[in-house]
């Protein structure tokens, strides 16, 4: 494992439904091939070359003594911090990353700030002994592992991801998914209705469509088949009293 410091570590985000976030490393073991946003911007600015580097992952060595310094300073400006916009907190298999993420969240929540967490890992049920405030997600596009296999090589496996989840959910944390980027279906056949009953536990959906890709465009009808799946994201939420957003752009 290879470790880098930063100047700062807390900042404002402008995602649509985030507040404040952090990025303790710089990388992600995953791998995931949408394209991924966060390696396309990172490659963009030169932070990093090429995907092989992209997936192996650095390490902020500094990241709780930048939040020693920064969380006392901002802690009233905050409403929450997401855990992670560029990143992986609980990145599969990559156990030092996923402890510095547990220390992170501890120091925000110790400061009376929440923590809301997103990841294609295994969520630790240690996070059930914190916060209840907190709220912890998964992503989720697809109950197939080939599809997985393709498109998030290096991932958790999805029913590990769900199980995970639903352990949080039965210990009282607050849970959500992570619907984003769903395939249109020259990508893959499915039901998005098989995927929705597999979380329907949680309290939380936000779904969005694929980006960034010439497979996606191809398929001549992504615009209805994403007004559609969001039409049906909507009501099976409001059926079961499920808090739902759909992502900017997803509907036309």
């Amino acid at each position: 494992m290879e470790y880098i410091t930063r100047k700062s570590m807390l900042y404002k985000t402008g995602v649509e439904y985030g507040d404040y976030t952090m990025n303790h490393a710089l990388g992600c073991s995953h791998g995931c091939k949408y394209p991924c946003y966060a390696f396309l911007m990172k490659k963009r600015f030169g932070q990093v070359k090429t995907y092989d580097e992209w997936i192996e992952p650095k390490i902020v060595s500094n990241t709780l003594e930048l939040l020693d310094r920064e969380i006392p300073r901002l802690k009233d400006k905050i409403k929450s911090v997401h855990l992670c916009f560029s990143t992986d907190p609980f990145m599969y298999g990559v156990d030092e990353i996923c402890d510095l993420s547990l220390k992170a969240i501890r120091k925000f929540n110790d400061a009376g700030i929440k923590c809301t967490v997103l990841t294609k890992g295994v969520l630790p049920i240690e996070l059930a002994d914190l916060s209840k405030a907190n709220e912890y997600g998964i992503t989720l596009v697809s109950l197939s592992e080939d599809f997985r296999a393709r498109y998030e090589p290096h991932a958790a496996p999805y029913a590990d991801r769900i199980q995970a989840l639903k352990r949080l959910h039965e210990r009282g944390c607050k849970t959500w998914v992570s619907m984003e980027p769903y395939p249109t279906p020259n990508l893959i056949e499915q039901k998005l209705s098989d995927v929705l009953d597999a979380v329907s536990f949680v309290d939380k959906i936000i779904f969005g469509r694929f980006n960034y890709s010439k497979e996606v465009s191809a398929f001549t009808a992504h615009k209805a088949f994403y007004n559609a799946c969001a039409a049906e994201v909507v009501n099976f939420c409001k059926a079961r009293n499920i808090n739902c957003h759909i992502k900017a752009g997803t509907q036309t």
